[in-house]
């Protein structure tokens, strides 16, 4: 069945209706989702600042298909946008380490440093 959501507190409300009719407890949802239990409250409760990649996928765990209504004047313009995202080029993927250059042999300090310290 299609609801009009037009406010937070109203997605809100679908998502604890669909949870609670599901028999599924608040801090369930959250571990199946990867959440904590006070995000899942936020969300029922009509939070307005909640991070919508959770809230997605609190909706996905729910079965809830979220779906817009645009107008048909920006569909060609949506087409066009998507085409282009698929098209660009990825940026490499970083492992967020960096590289360590060697200090010298023996450790930390180079040889030379070692005989200075003598």
């Amino acid at each position: 069945m299609k609801h009009t959501i037009q406010s937070t507190a109203e997605l809100g409300l679908v998502i604890r209706a669909v949870r609670k009719s599901t028999q599924v407890r608040q801090d369930d949802l959250a571990a199946m989702v990867g959440v904590s239990r006070q995000f899942t409250v936020d969300v029922e409760k009509g939070k307005p600042t909640v991070q919508m990649d959770r809230v997605i996928r609190l909706l996905k765990e729910l079965g809830i298909e979220l779906s817009v209504d645009i107008p048909a004047a920006a569909s060609n313009e949506l087409e066009r946008l998507t085409r282009r995202k698929a098209e660009a080029p990825r940026p490499p993927a970083t492992t967020g380490l960096q590289a360590v250059q060697p200090t010298g042999q023996g450790g930390a300090r180079g040889e030379s440093e070692k005989d200075a310290n003598k």
